[in-house]
């Protein structure tokens, strides 16, 4: 009997429902991702477009346009949308590491995910150096928090759930890097697998991808690099050189964003902290400067420059991965939104660029496919995501072991330098231990500004121990 009312009308209704309860507003927050990823990176592209129309009609504009672009961001982010600054990976980290329902209000509204794509699409209007990819993880994660409202009975666990599946499928989305969202979001976002939320997790990463290829073609972000079926004799070489010299700089940028107090003039720090909007419009002015320059080329996300390299069809000047290290930094230091995935890898094709040099022998593509891989594996010391990643970006699957060791030594080398980015960004957006004095209040402005946040207790030990040395 019992066999017999599974397969009547109403065992078939309570069984749908069932599922969709269970599973249904995964599958719907998923379709959305996907649809907004495509529309986010079309937007992006779109601004980018008019700036370059601009840039190219008369080069000196950008000394005016990126500076007060600059500060209409900082004003906006600071008035209208303190939690949407920087990547938002972070913020992603943190709501799920202290909880969705402390963080997730603060961090993962509707509001802020308006905010990261109308602030980005102004910066990208000025020029700025930096990417979509990164603003997309909080907008999918966003996206699918908030669909949390059309769970019949939500809890902690599911909105954990929806964040990470929303998180991963926007990363999976926005490059057309499916296996890379999986892994992201094992290795960054959660550093474990949730058995319980893996089935959801790769659905919701299949879902927003088919939507992302149904609208954009199967494609891969950086084409298809040609490598010889036999490989170069120095190649174990090139592997420890790249790592090495991609793990230094590496590094050195994420000292430089988590330290800003101590090698930014005490001048400007005071700025940033009193006239935060004037500090805003200097950094636009300095990246304006840096890409005239350049003559144009650290302006952007930095997509075109890698893909000409890749294609043979850039020549780019030996000092570009130095000039883009300094106007991401300068698009950094006003706590606008956007991302540093792509100019990451920008920066690490420039590297490659400049190592072709020491291994002239050598394909000029698989150089730079190792730097980019080093490059992004320092920054961000998830080494399996970045050289995933990239691997599926050039559809690299001949230079696997090489993308492999290059991204784990340079990860340890970069460790060197500074601990994981993404992680010492998210410890400040999440609530201080009890015991610490001066817990952060849920409206505070330290909050959700994650930029100088050291700049207080650095000053405070200063002032206990004045000769102490700022190592």
């Amino acid at each position: 009997m019992v066999r017999t009312t599974l397969f009547q009308p109403a065992g078939v209704v309570r069984r749908a429902r069932q599922i969709w309860r269970r599973y249904g507003v995964f599958w719907l927050g998923a379709i959305a991702v996907g649809l907004v990823a495509v529309f986010y990176a079309k937007l992006i592209d779109w601004g980018y477009d008019q700036f370059r129309v601009m840039q190219q009609g008369h080069a000196w504009l950008p000394l005016i346009v990126t500076p007060a672009i600059s500060a209409a961001c900082v004003w906006l982010t600071r008035q209208f949308f303190r939690g949407a600054e920087g990547s938002g990976i972070p913020q992603v980290i943190a709501a799920l590491h202290e909880g969705t329902a402390t963080l997730g209000p603060r961090t993962l509204s509707l509001k802020l995910l308006g905010g990261k794509i109308l602030v980005s699409l102004l910066a990208i209007l000025g020029g700025f150096t930096i990417g979509r990819e990164g603003p997309t993880v909080q907008v999918g994660a966003a996206l699918m928090y908030n669909l949390r409202r059309l769970y019949p009975r939500s809890n902690a666990l599911i909105e954990r759930q929806l964040v990470l599946a929303g998180a991963a499928a926007g990363l999976s989305a926005a490059f057309n890097t499916p296996l890379a969202g999986i892994v992201f979001a094992i290795e960054e976002l959660t550093r474990s697998f949730e058995a319980r939320a893996s089935g959801v997790l790769i659905t919701a990463i299949i879902i927003a991808g088919v939507i992302a290829l149904g609208l954009n073609g199967n494609y891969t972000y950086f084409g298809t690099i040609e490598i010889g079926a036999h490989f170069p004799d120095l190649l174990a070489v090139a592997v420890v050189l790249t790592a090495v010299v991609t793990g230094i700089a590496g590094g050195i940028f994420g000292w430089l964003l988590l330290h800003t107090s101590r090698w930014l003039p005490a001048p400007l720090v005071q700025m940033h902290r009193e006239r935060p909007v004037l500090f805003g419009a200097l950094c636009g002015l300095a990246i304006a400067v840096v890409g005239l320059v350049s003559g144009g080329t650290t302006f952007g996300s930095g997509y075109a420059e890698a893909r000409g390299l890749l294609d043979g069809r850039e020549q780019l000047s030996l000092f570009y991965p130095l000039l883009k290290m300094a106007s991401m930094v300068g698009s950094y230091l006003p706590g606008i939104p956007g991302g540093i995935f792509a100019p990451s890898l920008s920066i690490g094709a420039g590297f490659g660029n400049v190592l072709h040099t020491v291994f002239s022998s050598m394909q000029l593509p698989m150089l730079i496919a190792l730097a980019m891989v080093g490059y992004l594996a320092a920054v961000t010391q998830s080494p399996i995501t970045s050289f995933v990643l990239v691997m599926e970006m050039i559809n690299g699957h001949a230079l696997v072991i090489s993308l492999m060791a290059t991204a784990l030594i340079s990860s340890r080398v970069a460790r060197l330098f500074a601990p994981p980015l993404y992680e010492a960004l998210a410890l400040r957006y999440m609530t201080p231990p009890a015991a610490q004095p001066a817990p952060v209040q849920p409206e505070s402005p330290k909050t959700l500004e994650p930029l100088f946040e050291d700049e207080n207790d650095e000053e405070g030990e200063r002032a206990a121990q004045p000769d102490a040395p700022r190592d």
